[in-house]
């Protein structure tokens, strides 16, 4: 099997709210998002999204922001995927344009963490230290950090920023690209920022 530059993206995460309620919490986010672009499934373990790229992080953003919106506590932790081999289920939504279906611009802070994994790219430290200035460029850029780079801000820039970065460490020569993404969101923590 090889790679292939498939418009079919993944995303599969986790959502952890800290609180006793969290089943509604994460029902809640699922249910008041606009799933119809992407391909959903979610176990008792996470939930996996797939489709085309603009779809997916923009999902992936909303049912978030929507869990952040109770005031809780969130943890996130989640891969995406793209030119994965064997990754062809899911055509269907393919056909869709590329017109969002979740708009929401209210403001939260988001601390995260991410790492990129250039499949087989024996660049792939310069195209790492790519994406890392480029977050430093946009002011979301936190620290550096043993296996992964802290991100920073609100959550439209944020995902502006993932985006951004999966988008540019992709490359028609080397196809498969694999991003994880750690997020924090309303932590005691975070003071108030």
């Amino acid at each position: 099997m090889e790679c292939g530059l498939s418009p079919i993206i993944g995303f599969r995460f986790s959502l952890h709210p800290m609180t006793n309620d969290f089943i509604k919490v994460i029902k809640g986010a699922l249910k008041e998002t606009d799933i119809s672009s992407v391909w959903m499934h979610t176990d008792d373990v996470s939930t996996v999204i797939r489709g085309k790229q603009v779809h997916v992080f923009n999902v992936a953003k909303a049912i978030t922001l929507h869990a952040a919106k109770t005031g809780e506590h969130i943890a996130l932790s989640g891969t995406f995927s793209a030119g994965c081999p064997g990754d062809s289920a899911g055509d269907v939504y393919l056909d869709k344009d590329d017109t969002i279906a979740n708009i929401d611009n209210t403001k939260q802070y988001v601390s995260s963490q991410f790492a990129l994994y250039p499949m087989n790219n024996p660049d792939y430290m310069d195209i790492i230290y790519r994406e890392v200035d480029r977050a430093k460029e946009m002011g979301v850029f936190n620290e550096s950090m043993h296996y992964a780079s802290g991100i920073h801000g609100d959550i439209h820039e944020v995902f502006a920023f993932y985006e951004e970065a999966f988008t540019n460490a992709r490359s028609e020569e080397y196809k498969h690209l694999v991003m994880t993404v750690s997020m924090s969101i309303n932590s005691p923590s975070h003071g108030g920022l």
